[in-house]
């Protein structure tokens, strides 16, 4: 006769491994036109700097002509870029902002 051997051993299903989603670096680049007050501005206000942060960035940007002002995932990077271009736009200043993958 034949035995019948019966496992009651349940497999854990294998857990997918998820990665960090990948960071941007948002950064603005001087330019000849744009005022040091109001880089200052879009990093207050866009940002969330403190004055003194602030100054700092905007000093980097006009000395060594760029300047890192926040590291984000993809989506929240693509809508800094776009709220401060449009914002400099709508207030007639040339400053550029963008972002590069980290």
């Amino acid at each position: 006769m034949a035995t019948k051997h019966l496992s009651n051993v349940v497999l854990a299903p294998e857990r997918a491994k998820t990665k960090p989603p990948r960071m941007y670096k948002v950064m603005l680049f001087n330019d000849d036109y744009t005022t040091m007050e109001f880089v200052v501005e879009v990093l207050q206000l866009f940002f969330a700097l403190d004055q003194e942060r602030a100054l700092q960035i905007m000093l980097k940007v006009h000395n060594e002509g760029s300047a890192v002002c926040g590291v984000y995932s993809l989506d929240i990077a693509e809508s800094k870029v776009s709220q401060v271009s449009e914002f400099a736009k709508h207030h007639g200043h040339p400053l550029r902002c963008g972002m590069e993958e980290n």
